[in-house]
């Protein structure tokens, strides 16, 4: 699988960290920043990751800030993008088989790096079921997404 990872600054230690461990998954990583400790805004980071899930060109995100709240609210602006905040397994593996997510967002000033790895390995390894349920539930974000588009021009 093609993933994408990308971390402000206060995420760029646990993401220069997982970027390893990704590949030794047997994942092709395409890392979207920040390469460094300077300053970067997360929204800035997260509309990147975003734009490159949607476009096709990666299959999906892991996208880490300080909290993760931040990144995760910045992601979820962009409509298509299902970015759930993670910290325990159940969710990350639960938010891709339920909710199709997309991107994982992580907290680096939450966890530490073995906890992380259990998070991208249960995220990256789990396939939305296409349960009924599941496919109406996808099907109405997907109706309130346009329903709010067309309401904002």
């Amino acid at each position: 699988m093609i993933v994408a990872i990308a971390a402000d600054h206060a995420g760029y230690a646990l993401k220069q960290d997982l970027i390893p461990s990704l590949r030794s998954f047997g994942h092709d990583v395409e890392d979207l920043g920040t390469h460094g400790l300077e300053p970067v805004d997360y929204p800035d980071v997260a509309e990147s990751l975003a734009r490159a899930v949607l476009s096709g060109a990666v299959e999906r995100g892991v996208l880490i800030c300080g909290s993760g709240v931040g990144a995760s609210v910045a992601a979820n602006k962009l409509p298509g993008i299902r970015a759930g905040m993670c910290h325990d397994t159940y969710s990350a593996h639960q938010g891709v088989e339920h909710d199709a997510m997309n991107i994982l967002v992580l907290g680096a000033r939450v966890i530490g790096i073995e906890l992380a790895r259990e998070l991208v390995r249960a995220f990256l390894g789990a396939h939305f079921t296409h349960e009924e349920r599941h496919e109406r539930r996808l099907g109405k974000i997907k109706a309130l997404e346009e329903k709010m588009r067309r309401h904002a021009t």
